[in-house]
């Protein structure tokens, strides 16, 4: 038994049947329109048939530059050949459609098929394959032959990688001999066969390049995830999603509203309440914080929740921050009408505990940009390559959840001086640098991805990754001053009971050359006093309880220990320490002012 689609006058048939065997279509097909379908498939034991109506141009959202070219492609041959025969040339053969899971690869062949009434031939990869000797290749064949027997028609080939893997990479005869026998159908189709052969992966390296040539599948499809413009009429905050994570969106926030339902009694018996139900904004909004784009859940991808506000002092960095980041999401009309192309990365450097990383999560939340933080060591593994393939993972990862902050930590463990790394034989350190300057040169406008690298050693970092174009804004992050210190402690305090006779003020003319993480552990230390003290306050009231039950009851119960006292942070001053010194404190500052002298005029140039 064989399962089969075909459309006949833009109407999805599908059946089951026999090998051989003459199907009469009584209800759906006239009698000229019965076809002989011959495949030796086995699927299943059934027989049947039903008419389900198939998606047209209309129902592929998001991708309209690739329907036009696919229109170009398959519709224009199969409707109007003339044309091609006229202007003297041959119409393709083959569209290669390729792109992450989800994105509509089958969705826009169906569309196509219905959309120019031929007869549709999909074929399922893994399904074609036997332990038989020989009957891969005849299931091709029968399929080809079927295929240009009820021309025009469409052959559909999906995930055409599991049956035509690269014969350098493979060592299976079998798979070699599928390879052979789809060249040579492929090129034994006529150009006059009105044959378009059509296939879809998600693997297109895997497949081999005698595919690719042209001859056979002529043009290849980038079948990407949506990007901003694409979405506007879905909504702006679904960065990275596929066709397939939205309509799993529309799925949960659809449920989301049957939830808040759920508990009246009898609801799906009362008209009314069926009658009120509607999916709201709301409900889209919880369900985005439930589902994840598939294209990110191999990498952690977040939108961070830190913002201007949970960060003290240092307005001169946010506000250059907001200039270098923000604007070009924000504003990208602007840069096309001075025709500026923003920049693409930026570098912090300073003592460690400034805030390097939480300016990164800052800056990401407010363009509510997606935030991948990677650890510079994370990348380097013992395998050889490897550890320049994590690096392409990651920026392919990015790319396609543009906009998107790349943010690398300890970037001198990856990225410093080629030629100097001790102890490095095979070179591993320089060819991931070589990789890393790579893609960081293949980041355009475009694609909304920038790059901010932070580290404590700005000296060792290679020269040609701080060149205009890379990393090009360089950002110290000093230690806070007094000001500053001051707004760090009223950010870290803003959400904790604090007494009223503690002096923030003294507390940040104390604490001069404290780094933002020194002043943190402060609070929390103090926080942990006030949690220590009620803790035992509670215990001893228990233990009073126990002895004078009638008497405490009397008393009833009081919160002995309301917020953080002064004596709290007294008590946390005594084992406050400084992480910072004043050697490292001066380096920092000379390498700032010879990078400041060394790229600017100063105050001298003048028009």
């Amino acid at each position: 038994m064989s399962k089969f689609s075909c459309l006949v006058n833009k109407q999805l048939i599908e059946t089951i049947v026999s090998s051989s065997s003459l199907v009469n279509f009584s209800r759906n097909l006239t009698p000229k329109q019965n076809f002989l379908f011959s495949h030796p498939r086995v699927i299943s034991s059934s027989r049947c048939f039903c008419s389900i109506p198939w998606p047209g141009y209309d129902d592929v959202g998001g991708m309209g530059k690739q329907t036009a070219q696919i229109r170009e492609l398959v519709d224009l041959p199969l409707r109007r050949p003339h044309v091609f025969a006229l202007m003297g040339v041959k119409p393709p053969k083959g569209i290669l459609l390729y792109g992450p899971p989800g994105t509509g690869k089958t969705l826009i062949a169906r569309a196509v098929a219905k959309e120019t009434g031929a007869f549709f031939y999909c074929i399922n990869g893994p399904e074609l394959t036997s332990s038989y000797y020989g009957q891969i290749e005849y299931n091709l064949r029968m399929a080809f032959e079927e295929a240009e027997v009820n021309a025009p028609s469409i052959i559909f080939i999906d995930e055409i990688d599991s049956i035509a893997p690269n014969r350098d990479k493979t060592h299976g005869e079998a798979e070699k001999r599928v390879v052979a026998q789809l060249l040579t159908f492929m090129d034994g189709l006529r150009s006059r066969a009105h044959v378009v052969v059509m296939g879809a992966t998600n693997r297109l390296n895997s497949i081999d390049p005698a595919l690719r040539r042209c001859g056979r599948f002529d043009r290849e499809i980038y079948i990407g995830v949506p990007d901003q413009v694409e979405l506007e009429r879905i909504s702006k905050d679904t960065h990275g999603y596929v066709g397939a994570d939205l309509a799993a969106l529309c799925t949960e926030a659809a449920l989301q509203c049957i939830r808040e339902k759920m508990d009246l009694v009898d609801f799906m018996d009362d008209p009314r309440i069926l009658n009120s139900m509607y999916i709201t904004n709301e409900h889209f909004h919880t369900s985005l914080r439930k589902t994840n784009p598939s294209t990110l859940r191999e990498t952690s991808v977040e939108v961070p929740k830190v913002s201007w506000e949970d960060i003290g002092g240092l307005d001169t960095v946010k506000r250059e921050l907001q200039e270098t980041v923000q604007y070009p999401v924000e504003y990208p009309e602007m840069f096309k009408k001075f025709r500026m192309s923003p920049s693409k990365g930026v570098l912090f450097y300073g003592p460690p505990g400034c805030g390097k990383t939480l300016l990164a999560k800052a800056i990401a939340n407010e363009c509510q940009a997606n935030f991948i933080s990677i650890k510079g060591p994370e990348l380097l593994t013992m395998w050889f390559g490897d550890s320049e393939a994590n690096v392409r993972g990651i920026f392919d990862k990015a790319r396609q959840s543009a906009p998107c902050i790349l943010f690398f930590d300890e970037l001198d463990s990856i990225a410093t001086q080629r030629g100097n790394s001790v102890g490095d034989a095979g070179g591993a350190g320089d060819r991931v640098l070589n990789q890393l300057l790579t893609e960081m040169d293949g980041v355009n406008a475009k694609n909304t991805v920038f790059i901010i690298g932070a580290t404590n050693r700005p000296d060792v970092i290679d020269p040609a990754l701080l060149r205009p174009g890379r990393l090009d804004q360089l950002v110290y992050i000093p230690l806070p001053d007094e000001a500053s210190r001051l707004q760090i402690f009223k950010a870290r305090l803003r959400r904790s009971p604090v007494s009223k006779h503690v002096d923030i003020q003294v507390l940040a003319k104390h604490t001069e050359s404290f780094s933002g993480a020194d002043i943190t552990e402060i609070c929390q230390r103090a926080c942990k006093y006030a949690i220590r003290e009620n803790i035992e306050k509670v215990i001893e009231r228990k233990n009073k309880i126990k002895d004078y039950p009638v008497v405490m009851e009397e008393e009833g119960v009081e919160d002995e220990v309301p917020e953080i006292t002064a004596a709290h942070f007294e008590e946390s001053m005594k084992y406050a320490r400084r992480s910072v010194s004043d050697g490292d404190i001066h380096k920092y500052q000379a390498f700032a002012q010879t990078l400041q002298q060394s790229r600017g005029f100063g105050s001298e140039f003048r028009f």
